[in-house]
Protein backbone atom coordinates (compact mmCIF):
# COMPACT_ATOMS: atom_id res chain seq x y z
CA UNK A 1 0.00 0.00 0.00
CA UNK A 2 1.12 3.04 -1.24
CA UNK A 3 1.56 5.79 2.22
CA UNK A 4 2.97 9.37 2.03
CA UNK A 5 1.45 13.16 0.60
CA UNK A 6 -1.56 12.65 -1.75
CA UNK A 7 -2.67 15.88 -3.39
CA UNK A 8 -6.29 16.48 -2.38
CA UNK A 9 -5.94 20.08 -3.60
CA UNK A 10 -8.45 21.87 -6.02
CA UNK A 11 -7.35 21.51 -9.64
CA UNK A 12 -8.02 23.89 -12.17
CA UNK A 13 -7.24 23.60 -15.75
CA UNK A 14 -4.66 26.22 -17.72
CA UNK A 15 -7.10 28.81 -19.64
CA UNK A 16 -10.24 28.32 -17.85
CA UNK A 17 -13.39 29.23 -19.87
CA UNK A 18 -15.27 32.41 -18.24
CA UNK A 19 -17.47 31.97 -15.53
CA UNK A 20 -21.07 33.32 -14.93
CA UNK A 21 -22.27 33.55 -11.43
CA UNK A 22 -26.23 33.67 -10.97
CA UNK A 23 -26.91 35.41 -7.68
CA UNK A 24 -25.07 37.44 -5.31
CA UNK A 25 -25.70 36.36 -1.70
CA UNK A 26 -23.67 35.72 1.15
CA UNK A 27 -22.51 32.19 -0.08
CA UNK A 28 -21.34 34.03 -3.42
CA UNK A 29 -19.33 36.55 -1.26
CA UNK A 30 -18.34 34.53 1.70
CA UNK A 31 -17.22 31.07 0.17
CA UNK A 32 -17.53 31.21 -4.02
CA UNK A 33 -15.99 34.33 -5.12
CA UNK A 34 -13.13 34.21 -2.28
CA UNK A 35 -12.12 30.36 -3.52
CA UNK A 36 -12.46 31.84 -7.30
CA UNK A 37 -9.97 34.44 -6.38
CA UNK A 38 -7.89 32.01 -4.29
CA UNK A 39 -7.53 29.52 -7.22
CA UNK A 40 -7.56 32.09 -10.12
CA UNK A 41 -10.60 31.06 -11.78
CA UNK A 42 -11.94 33.40 -13.91
CA UNK A 43 -15.41 35.22 -12.73
CA UNK A 44 -16.50 36.90 -15.82
CA UNK A 45 -20.23 38.79 -15.17
CA UNK A 46 -22.70 38.30 -12.24
CA UNK A 47 -26.64 38.75 -12.32
CA UNK A 48 -28.67 39.19 -9.38
CA UNK A 49 -32.57 40.03 -8.57
CA UNK A 50 -31.03 42.59 -6.26
CA UNK A 51 -28.20 44.59 -8.41
CA UNK A 52 -26.93 46.45 -6.05
CA UNK A 53 -25.62 43.74 -4.62
CA UNK A 54 -24.45 42.28 -7.82
CA UNK A 55 -22.61 45.69 -8.39
CA UNK A 56 -21.22 45.21 -4.57
CA UNK A 57 -19.37 41.68 -5.63
CA UNK A 58 -18.49 42.90 -9.04
CA UNK A 59 -16.42 45.93 -7.38
CA UNK A 60 -15.29 43.93 -4.55
CA UNK A 61 -13.78 40.73 -6.85
CA UNK A 62 -12.80 42.81 -9.89
CA UNK A 63 -15.71 41.33 -11.84
CA UNK A 64 -16.26 42.72 -15.56
CA UNK A 65 -19.48 42.71 -16.14
CA UNK A 66 -22.92 42.87 -14.32
CA UNK A 67 -26.76 42.22 -15.65
CA UNK A 68 -29.45 43.15 -14.33
CA UNK A 69 -31.18 39.77 -15.74
CA UNK A 70 -30.35 35.98 -16.45
CA UNK A 71 -30.69 36.30 -19.90
CA UNK A 72 -28.22 39.18 -20.60
CA UNK A 73 -25.36 36.42 -18.48
CA UNK A 74 -26.45 33.89 -20.80
CA UNK A 75 -26.19 35.97 -23.83
CA UNK A 76 -22.53 36.96 -22.71
CA UNK A 77 -20.34 34.98 -25.39
CA UNK A 78 -17.74 35.36 -22.20
CA UNK A 79 -19.51 33.05 -20.37
CA UNK A 80 -18.63 29.53 -20.72
CA UNK A 81 -19.80 28.08 -17.41
CA UNK A 82 -23.03 29.25 -15.14
CA UNK A 83 -22.79 29.30 -11.20
CA UNK A 84 -26.30 28.90 -10.07
CA UNK A 85 -25.77 30.30 -6.34
CA UNK A 86 -29.30 30.72 -5.75
CA UNK A 87 -32.15 29.04 -3.30
CA UNK A 88 -33.76 26.46 -4.20
CA UNK A 89 -36.80 27.77 -6.01
CA UNK A 90 -36.52 28.38 -9.63
CA UNK A 91 -33.17 26.26 -9.54
CA UNK A 92 -34.81 23.99 -12.39
CA UNK A 93 -35.78 27.14 -14.41
CA UNK A 94 -32.23 28.23 -14.15
CA UNK A 95 -30.98 24.73 -15.45
CA UNK A 96 -32.85 24.94 -18.21
CA UNK A 97 -32.35 28.42 -19.34
CA UNK A 98 -28.08 28.10 -19.39
CA UNK A 99 -28.26 24.30 -21.39
CA UNK A 100 -31.00 26.05 -23.33
CA UNK A 101 -28.26 29.41 -23.81
CA UNK A 102 -25.33 26.39 -24.80
CA UNK A 103 -23.70 26.56 -21.12
CA UNK A 104 -22.10 24.56 -18.67
CA UNK A 105 -23.57 24.67 -15.40
CA UNK A 106 -22.08 24.74 -11.46
CA UNK A 107 -25.48 24.42 -9.42
CA UNK A 108 -25.65 24.59 -5.73
CA UNK A 109 -26.75 22.23 -3.58
CA UNK A 110 -29.19 20.57 -2.65
CA UNK A 111 -29.74 19.86 -6.22
CA UNK A 112 -33.85 19.11 -6.05
CA UNK A 113 -36.51 19.11 -2.82
CA UNK A 114 -39.34 17.87 -4.27
CA UNK A 115 -39.70 14.57 -5.83
CA UNK A 116 -42.26 15.73 -7.81
CA UNK A 117 -39.61 17.07 -10.15
CA UNK A 118 -37.46 14.49 -10.71
CA UNK A 119 -38.79 13.43 -13.78
CA UNK A 120 -37.99 17.10 -14.88
CA UNK A 121 -34.55 17.54 -14.10
CA UNK A 122 -33.81 13.77 -15.75
CA UNK A 123 -35.47 15.32 -18.87
CA UNK A 124 -32.88 18.48 -18.70
CA UNK A 125 -29.83 16.23 -17.89
CA UNK A 126 -30.36 13.97 -21.06
CA UNK A 127 -30.99 17.58 -23.30
CA UNK A 128 -27.65 18.60 -21.79
CA UNK A 129 -25.78 15.11 -22.59
CA UNK A 130 -27.03 15.38 -26.01
CA UNK A 131 -25.71 18.71 -26.29
CA UNK A 132 -22.07 18.32 -25.08
CA UNK A 133 -23.08 20.21 -22.07
CA UNK A 134 -21.85 19.17 -18.36
CA UNK A 135 -24.44 19.70 -15.25
CA UNK A 136 -22.49 19.67 -12.12
CA UNK A 137 -23.63 20.15 -8.44
CA UNK A 138 -21.61 22.33 -5.92
CA UNK A 139 -21.20 19.17 -3.51
CA UNK A 140 -18.20 21.26 -2.01
CA UNK A 141 -17.25 19.03 0.97
CA UNK A 142 -16.09 16.50 -1.10
CA UNK A 143 -12.99 18.77 -1.67
CA UNK A 144 -12.93 19.09 2.18
CA UNK A 145 -9.24 18.60 2.55
CA UNK A 146 -9.73 15.75 4.93
CA UNK A 147 -12.64 13.98 3.67
CA UNK A 148 -11.06 14.52 -0.05
CA UNK A 149 -8.12 12.40 1.44
CA UNK A 150 -10.41 9.95 2.99
CA UNK A 151 -12.28 9.34 -0.65
CA UNK A 152 -8.97 8.52 -2.11
CA UNK A 153 -8.03 6.22 0.01
CA UNK A 154 -11.08 4.29 0.63
CA UNK A 155 -11.45 4.18 -3.17
CA UNK A 156 -7.51 2.74 -3.18
CA UNK A 157 -8.93 0.13 -1.12
CA UNK A 158 -6.80 1.32 2.28
CA UNK A 159 -9.56 0.28 4.58
CA UNK A 160 -10.47 -3.06 2.59
CA UNK A 161 -14.42 -3.19 2.17
CA UNK A 162 -16.57 -0.33 3.85
CA UNK A 163 -18.36 -1.87 7.03
CA UNK A 164 -19.58 1.55 8.58
CA UNK A 165 -19.07 5.34 8.26
CA UNK A 166 -20.33 7.58 11.47
CA UNK A 167 -20.44 11.44 11.55
CA UNK A 168 -21.11 13.41 14.85
CA UNK A 169 -21.35 16.91 13.94
CA UNK A 170 -20.01 18.57 17.67
CA UNK A 171 -20.66 22.21 16.49
CA UNK A 172 -23.15 25.34 16.88
CA UNK A 173 -25.75 25.95 14.83
CA UNK A 174 -25.43 28.88 12.29
CA UNK A 175 -28.39 31.40 12.96
CA UNK A 176 -31.45 30.16 11.93
CA UNK A 177 -34.25 31.87 13.12
CA UNK A 178 -35.76 33.95 11.12
CA UNK A 179 -33.78 33.12 7.66
CA UNK A 180 -35.39 31.15 4.82
CA UNK A 181 -34.03 28.31 6.15
CA UNK A 182 -36.11 28.10 8.96
CA UNK A 183 -39.25 27.77 7.30
CA UNK A 184 -37.88 24.76 5.44
CA UNK A 185 -39.59 21.52 6.63
CA UNK A 186 -36.61 19.49 8.41
CA UNK A 187 -34.68 21.77 7.54
CA UNK A 188 -31.35 19.79 9.39
CA UNK A 189 -32.39 16.90 6.81
CA UNK A 190 -33.60 18.23 3.74
CA UNK A 191 -30.89 21.07 3.87
CA UNK A 192 -27.89 21.18 6.33
CA UNK A 193 -26.82 17.43 6.30
CA UNK A 194 -26.80 17.22 2.51
CA UNK A 195 -23.13 17.43 2.64
CA UNK A 196 -23.20 14.40 4.92
CA UNK A 197 -25.36 12.24 3.47
CA UNK A 198 -23.52 12.96 -0.02
CA UNK A 199 -19.95 11.91 1.28
CA UNK A 200 -21.88 8.99 3.09
CA UNK A 201 -22.56 7.64 -0.30
CA UNK A 202 -19.57 8.55 -1.79
CA UNK A 203 -17.68 6.20 1.01
CA UNK A 204 -20.21 3.52 0.10
CA UNK A 205 -20.06 3.74 -3.35
CA UNK A 206 -20.86 0.31 -4.95
CA UNK A 207 -23.76 -0.39 -2.39
CA UNK A 208 -27.40 -0.59 -2.64
CA UNK A 209 -29.25 0.99 -0.08
CA UNK A 210 -32.33 -0.95 1.46
CA UNK A 211 -33.23 1.30 4.25
CA UNK A 212 -33.07 4.81 5.29
CA UNK A 213 -34.10 6.11 8.64
CA UNK A 214 -34.33 9.48 10.10
CA UNK A 215 -36.13 11.63 12.68
CA UNK A 216 -35.68 14.91 13.95
CA UNK A 217 -36.85 16.97 17.24
CA UNK A 218 -36.24 20.20 19.05
CA UNK A 219 -34.12 20.56 22.08
CA UNK A 220 -33.94 21.68 25.70
CA UNK A 221 -34.38 25.52 26.00
CA UNK A 222 -35.17 25.80 22.45
CA UNK A 223 -36.27 29.42 21.73
CA UNK A 224 -39.76 29.10 20.96
CA UNK A 225 -39.55 30.86 18.18
CA UNK A 226 -37.51 28.37 16.03
CA UNK A 227 -39.48 26.61 13.85
CA UNK A 228 -37.12 23.73 12.92
CA UNK A 229 -36.06 21.13 15.33
CA UNK A 230 -32.38 21.53 16.76
CA UNK A 231 -31.43 17.68 16.83
CA UNK A 232 -31.19 15.31 13.96
CA UNK A 233 -30.66 11.31 13.22
CA UNK A 234 -29.86 9.71 9.44
CA UNK A 235 -29.44 6.22 9.05
CA UNK A 236 -29.10 4.28 5.87
CA UNK A 237 -28.07 0.31 5.57
CA UNK A 238 -27.02 -1.12 2.31
CA UNK A 239 -27.71 -4.36 1.13
CA UNK A 240 -24.38 -6.00 1.59
CA UNK A 241 -24.58 -4.78 5.09
CA UNK A 242 -22.92 -2.02 5.62
CA UNK A 243 -24.40 1.41 7.23
CA UNK A 244 -24.16 5.30 7.69
CA UNK A 245 -25.28 6.96 10.74
CA UNK A 246 -25.03 10.81 10.96
CA UNK A 247 -25.94 12.70 14.24
CA UNK A 248 -26.51 16.33 14.79
CA UNK A 249 -27.15 16.91 18.51
CA UNK A 250 -28.25 20.59 18.44
CA UNK A 251 -26.85 23.76 19.18
CA UNK A 252 -23.76 22.75 20.57
CA UNK A 253 -22.07 25.09 23.16
CA UNK A 254 -18.62 24.23 22.50
CA UNK A 255 -15.79 26.25 21.17
CA UNK A 256 -13.32 23.50 20.30
CA UNK A 257 -15.80 21.39 18.36
CA UNK A 258 -15.95 20.28 15.01
CA UNK A 259 -17.50 17.36 13.08
CA UNK A 260 -15.61 14.24 12.99
CA UNK A 261 -15.36 10.96 11.42
CA UNK A 262 -14.97 7.31 11.32
CA UNK A 263 -14.84 5.10 8.35
CA UNK A 264 -14.49 1.71 9.48
CA UNK A 265 -13.66 -1.12 6.43
CA UNK A 266 -12.88 -4.46 6.90
CA UNK A 267 -9.03 -4.37 7.08
CA UNK A 268 -8.83 -1.07 8.66
CA UNK A 269 -9.87 2.52 9.51
CA UNK A 270 -9.88 5.95 8.75
CA UNK A 271 -10.56 8.49 11.45
CA UNK A 272 -10.82 12.40 11.23
CA UNK A 273 -12.81 15.52 11.61
CA UNK A 274 -13.27 18.64 9.44
CA UNK A 275 -14.41 22.52 10.53
CA UNK A 276 -13.34 24.52 13.20
CA UNK A 277 -9.82 24.11 13.05
CA UNK A 278 -10.11 20.44 13.75
CA UNK A 279 -9.16 19.51 10.56
CA UNK A 280 -6.97 16.01 10.70
CA UNK A 281 -7.10 12.50 9.04
CA UNK A 282 -5.62 9.28 10.83
CA UNK A 283 -5.05 5.96 8.53
CA UNK A 284 -4.99 3.14 10.84
CA UNK A 285 -3.97 -0.80 9.33
CA UNK A 286 -1.90 -3.71 10.72
CA UNK A 287 -1.07 -2.27 14.03
CA UNK A 288 -0.01 0.90 12.12
CA UNK A 289 -1.25 4.49 12.40
CA UNK A 290 -0.70 7.37 9.56
CA UNK A 291 -1.22 10.56 10.40
CA UNK A 292 -1.83 13.64 7.73
CA UNK A 293 -0.92 16.78 7.09
CA UNK A 294 -3.16 18.48 5.65
CA UNK A 295 -3.21 21.85 3.48
CA UNK A 296 -6.20 23.85 2.73
CA UNK A 297 -9.66 24.30 4.37
CA UNK A 298 -13.30 23.59 3.62
CA UNK A 299 -14.10 27.11 3.17
CA UNK A 300 -13.44 28.59 0.96
CA UNK A 301 -10.92 25.64 -0.97
CA UNK A 302 -13.90 23.23 -1.22
CA UNK A 303 -15.78 25.69 -3.51
CA UNK A 304 -12.66 25.86 -5.51
CA UNK A 305 -12.53 21.84 -5.69
CA UNK A 306 -16.13 22.02 -7.11
CA UNK A 307 -15.49 24.62 -9.81
CA UNK A 308 -12.34 22.93 -10.88
CA UNK A 309 -13.69 19.45 -11.12
CA UNK A 310 -16.34 20.96 -13.58
CA UNK A 311 -13.47 22.70 -15.42
CA UNK A 312 -11.47 19.94 -15.48
CA UNK A 313 -14.08 18.08 -16.87
CA UNK A 314 -15.24 20.24 -19.33
CA UNK A 315 -11.39 20.68 -20.76
CA UNK A 316 -11.11 16.32 -21.23
CA UNK A 317 -14.19 15.95 -22.17
CA UNK A 318 -16.21 13.69 -19.80
CA UNK A 319 -18.25 13.88 -16.79
CA UNK A 320 -17.60 15.45 -13.68
CA UNK A 321 -17.00 13.76 -10.35
CA UNK A 322 -19.68 15.89 -9.18
CA UNK A 323 -21.88 15.43 -12.04
CA UNK A 324 -25.83 16.17 -11.07
CA UNK A 325 -26.81 12.39 -12.66
CA UNK A 326 -24.27 10.96 -9.64
CA UNK A 327 -25.82 13.34 -6.68
CA UNK A 328 -29.23 12.00 -8.24
CA UNK A 329 -28.61 9.50 -5.73
CA UNK A 330 -27.54 11.84 -3.02
CA UNK A 331 -31.06 13.15 -3.71
CA UNK A 332 -32.89 10.20 -3.61
CA UNK A 333 -31.38 9.54 -0.26
CA UNK A 334 -32.15 13.11 1.37
CA UNK A 335 -35.39 12.98 0.06
CA UNK A 336 -36.25 9.80 1.68
CA UNK A 337 -34.75 10.96 5.02
CA UNK A 338 -37.35 13.70 5.13
CA UNK A 339 -39.75 10.76 4.19
CA UNK A 340 -38.42 8.78 6.91
CA UNK A 341 -38.76 12.09 9.70
CA UNK A 342 -41.98 13.65 8.24
CA UNK A 343 -43.56 9.88 9.43
CA UNK A 344 -41.84 9.64 13.11
CA UNK A 345 -39.31 7.98 11.80
CA UNK A 346 -40.55 4.98 9.79
CA UNK A 347 -37.89 3.38 8.14
CA UNK A 348 -38.36 4.17 4.02
CA UNK A 349 -37.35 1.17 2.02
CA UNK A 350 -36.19 2.65 -1.51
CA UNK A 351 -36.54 0.90 -4.53
CA UNK A 352 -32.95 0.81 -7.48
CA UNK A 353 -31.20 3.21 -5.06
CA UNK A 354 -28.02 2.19 -6.04
CA UNK A 355 -24.56 4.08 -4.61
CA UNK A 356 -23.36 3.50 -8.31
CA UNK A 357 -19.49 5.39 -8.75
CA UNK A 358 -18.43 8.68 -10.37
CA UNK A 359 -17.54 8.49 -13.86
CA UNK A 360 -14.26 9.71 -13.32
CA UNK A 361 -13.40 6.48 -10.81
CA UNK A 362 -15.09 4.33 -13.04
CA UNK A 363 -12.30 5.84 -15.75
CA UNK A 364 -9.50 5.86 -13.03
Amino acid sequence: MTRGHRDVRPHIPENAPGVGLIGAGAIARSAHLPAYAAWQIPVVAVASRTPASAHRLARDFDIPAVYESVAELLGDPRVAVVDIATAPEGRLDLIEAAIAAGKHVLVQKPLLADAAELPRLESLLETARERGLRVAVNQNARWAPAWRLATLLVREGAIGEVVGVTHLLDKPLPPLVGTPFDAIPHMLIADYLVHWIDISRCWLEGSAVTSVTASDGRVPQQPVEARNPWQADVAFRTADGASAAIRIVGDARTRTGGCPFWIHGTTGTIRGSVLLGSDALEWERDGETTRFALDGEWFPDGFAGAMGELLTAIADEREPENSAEHVLATVRLGLAAVASAASGGVPVRPTGLDLVASSRRESA
